[in-house]
């Protein structure tokens, strides 16, 4: 059955673009990881577009490794904290959506609730916070622990984390505030509520000091692709951030989160799955193949050694780069993409160096199967789109503005030409635009009225 809806777009933001190599970029900003026009800048032009959200990927952590590595390699070395930033950005732009990364691990429920509260006051209800529980054990180092703690106890905290800020998010009811001068009521105290959460992980009394958002609540993205993150997901997201490798994979992943909400009371069009996908587009395919090999060609060998040593989980710091692979430093199982991972193990097999498999990854890591002209990669989006393995995507682009200004200038047309995606936004809010209902307060004894 045909689809009849939008398909929804958001852009993807390491500073400088998803490519290590994207600092190196002539059209890029050097000086952009400390400047707020920078971001502003790509904030404007992905509002432009009528994109639905930008998207603020964040680890509250420095990357380690080999230092000569990451001394090439800005975008986790150097960034602004995304709440500072979104909030920066609530109030210089109108229409875009502004998703940030917290995790569940290193919060306290009532900061997170209150933060992302002010900022969806501030937006105008147009904040998503994106959901995490950490997966690095640099980040532990940070917060007075010994690394990572286990997947298990991460997953737990996290779901008791969301209901608490959930709960404290429903403090004031809609039409809460009475605003009465006359009689000096500011408020309905019969529309206020302390929630006196008690649980295994936090204690938390409330209320939340701060009024019902423009969004009800603001709207919760998700990434996970274990059974604990796939159900976390139906149980309480409404965008799901899933790693695109391959259609079939991601159809049964769309199928199997989605048929899990109704258990939950849920509505599977409240949810929106939208795989990350990598663009390199150009008027011919030789003009987008010779993007992907520029940045290729431009990365340090160092950073490449980093980056697959970090995605197989092997140390290759050692390891010339016209010697094979060392097969016993593999890992068991990946701990990303097995899909990738699979691909990488049958090419060092071949007997490929490890500079050659080097090269092989940065350009899967940089194309994606969407490299290609802009009537290619449509036809690639449309066909996951309309096949529901996704829903819409988010963009990582390689490089920041460039290729996002390639992909509005070519392959957006094409999509607005064959109906797929807007052309101007339909609400005011994240919610509406993407299509998504009004939650409703826990203590409200009717229904919210609709927005």
């Amino acid at each position: 059955m045909a689809r009849t809806d939008k398909m929804k777009l958001g852009t993807f933001v390491y500073t400088f673009g998803f490519h290590p190599a994207s600092w190196l970029h002539p059209a890029s900003d050097v000086n952009g990881a400390n400047d707020f026009a920078h971001l502003l800048d790509v904030a404007k032009r992905s509002e432009a577009a009528k994109f639905d959200f930008m998207f603020m990927a964040d680890s509250p952590a420095a990357a380690v490794g080999d230092p000569s590595a990451l001394a090439r390699i800005p975008t986790k070395m150097n960034r602004f904290e995304p709440l500072s930033l979104l909030s920066a950005l609530a109030v210089t732009t109108r229409d875009l959506g502004l998703v940030a990364t917290v995790s569940t691990s290193y919060y306290e429920p009532f900061n997170v609730a209150r933060l992302f509260a002010s900022i969806d006051h501030l937006s105008k209800g147009r904040v998503c916070w994106n959901v995490v529980t950490s997966d690095h054990d640099e980040t532990g180092y940070n917060f007075n622990r010994e690394g990572l703690d286990p997947h298990v106890l991460r997953y737990e905290r996290g779901n008791e984390f969301v209901d608490v800020v959930f709960g404290l998010w429903d403090s004031f009811e809609e039409g809460a505030l009475l605003l009465d001068r006359e009689n000096g009521v500011y408020y309905d105290k019969d529309k206020h509520h302390t929630l006196n959460h008690k649980g295994k992980h936090f204690q938390v009394r409330g209320p939340l000091n701060i009024a019902r958002t423009p969004q009800g609540r603001p709207v919760i993205a998700q990434a996970g692709g274990s059974e604990p993150g796939m159900d976390m997901a139906a149980r309480t997201a409404e965008i799901v951030f899933s790693l695109a490798s391959n259609i079939d994979r991601n159809r049964a992943f769309y199928e199997n989160v989605k048929s899990r909400m109704p258990a939950y009371g849920r509505d599977p069009n409240d949810l929106k799955i939208m795989p990350g996908i990598v663009t390199n587009v150009g008027e011919t395919e030789a003009e987008a193949k010779a993007k992907v090999d520029y940045l290729i060609d431009k990365m340090h060998p160092d950073v490449g050694r980093l980056m697959l040593s970090e995605f197989l989980e092997a140390d290759l710091r050692d390891v010339a780069l016209d010697k094979p692979f060392p097969m016993d430093r593999l890992p068991a199982a990946p701990k990303g993409s097995r899909a990738l991972f699979d691909e990488l193990v049958d090419f060092v097999r071949s007997g490929r160096t490890v500079g050659e498999l080097i090269r092989h990854y940065a350009e899967k890591h940089t194309g994606n199967g969407m490299t290609g002209t802009p009537a290619q990669i449509a036809d690639y989006m449309e066909e996951w789109f309309e096949t529901r393995a996704a829903d819409g995507f988010i963009l990582m682009f390689p490089t920041l503005p460039s290729s996002l200004d390639d992909f509005v200038r070519l392959v957006l047309p094409e999509l607005r030409r064959r109906g797929l995606f807007r052309e101007e936004y339909e609400g005011k809010t994240l919610r509406e635009n993407l299509g998504l209902s009004m939650p409703v307060n826990r203590f409200a004894k009717t229904p919210a009225p609709a927005r």
